[in-house]
């Protein structure tokens, strides 16, 4: 079910993924009605109920039938958790948006207006710094979190925990690839978006079972190292294809050179290495064509964006009039 929002923006969206938290749903829901008035905002909770098989429908249900700020958006089956957060993002109106667990491991009535305050001096995305945390995956996390400063240049000590965006971050961050919630702090930081910090109050979960297990951690590690490796070549992807092709091209004229003096100086053949010294040049010039094509691509993906930013804007105009 979806709630009909009004025709109004919001100044806040608060984005709730949900899977199995019935008993949690309830509480989340009453915390961050707690924080809007205390703060006194206008606001909008997007609960994103992602195929849940307990009591969660029923609760997110009965929340937004007390509260009319509350949006219940309903996947059929689960579907993960960066489709749910998209989903969320896709469907929140808020100028700005924060994405907050459905455990009550972080606290909305603490948490929102810290950052809140940090926004306002300007920055453009902020992430929550856990405090208190006495978890077995507080190790893995800190090496996580450390390689992740060192590969992307981010100054936050928590990739993964509570964040608050500006809205043009979020729809400067959509469509997400799949399990790549974990990096839309690197993202938005590769964008040039100004990511600060605050620390905040980190609270066990009193009810319900943690959906992310140990096993995720080595994935976790692989998946960064992709994210380097894209966010790096993506846009220049003839620098990644140009430098392999102009090596392997140099390497095979070095052979030849290397066999046409042999055979000059001692008449001798080496048919293994010339075979291979063939290959290697055919290798180079053919990542140079890879290289070409995907500047190509690259090109039309820039159009494409600067496209879809325009109708954005367009939109944008339109709903403020």
């Amino acid at each position: 079910m979806d709630a009909k929002p009004s025709s109004e923006r919001p100044q806040v969206s608060v984005v709730v993924p949900a899977y199995n938290e019935a008993g949690n749903v309830g509480e989340v829901v009453e915390a961050v009605a707690q924080a809007f008035a205390a703060l006194g905002v206008d606001g909008e909770l997007v609960l994103v109920d992602d195929g849940s098989t307990d009591g969660t429908a029923e609760e997110a249900a009965a929340a937004a039938q007390r509260y009319p700020f509350v949006r219940v958006l309903t996947h059929r089956r689960n579907l993960g958790l960066t489709e749910a957060l998209e989903t969320g993002f896709r469907a929140a109106r808020g100028e700005v948006v924060m994405l907050f667990p459905a455990d009550m491991e972080s606290d909305p009535r603490e948490d929102i207006p810290k950052l809140l305050a940090k926004l306002d001096e300007g920055y453009d995305v902020v992430a929550g710094w856990r405090q208190g945390r006495r978890d077995g995956k507080v190790l893995a996390s800190r090496i996580y979190n450390a390689v992740s400063r060192w590969l992307f240049q981010v100054q936050a000590h928590d990739m993964n925990w509570i964040k608050a965006f500006r809205r043009e971050v979020v729809d400067d961050l959509l469509p997400l690839r799949s399990d790549w919630h974990r990096f839309v702090l690197m993202i938005a930081a590769s964008k040039g978006y100004r990511v600060g910090e605050v620390q905040v109050n980190y609270y066990p979960r009193r009810r319900g079972k943690s959906k992310f297990g140990f096993a995720r951690i080595p994935i976790s590690f692989l998946d960064v190292l992709v994210l380097k490796f894209l966010l790096t070549f993506s846009r220049k992807p003839m620098l990644f294809f140009g430098s392999l092709g102009l090596a392997c091209f140099l390497a095979g004229g070095a052979l030849y050179a290397y066999l046409l003096g042999l055979w000059l100086s001692l008449g001798k053949q080496q048919r293994p290495i010339f075979t291979f010294a063939g290959v290697l040049v055919l290798a180079g010039l053919l990542l140079f064509l890879i290289g070409f094509l995907a500047e190509l691509v690259v090109s039309q993906q820039d159009r494409l964006e600067e496209l879809e930013r325009a109708v954005r804007d367009l939109a944008q105009r339109q709903s403020d009039e």
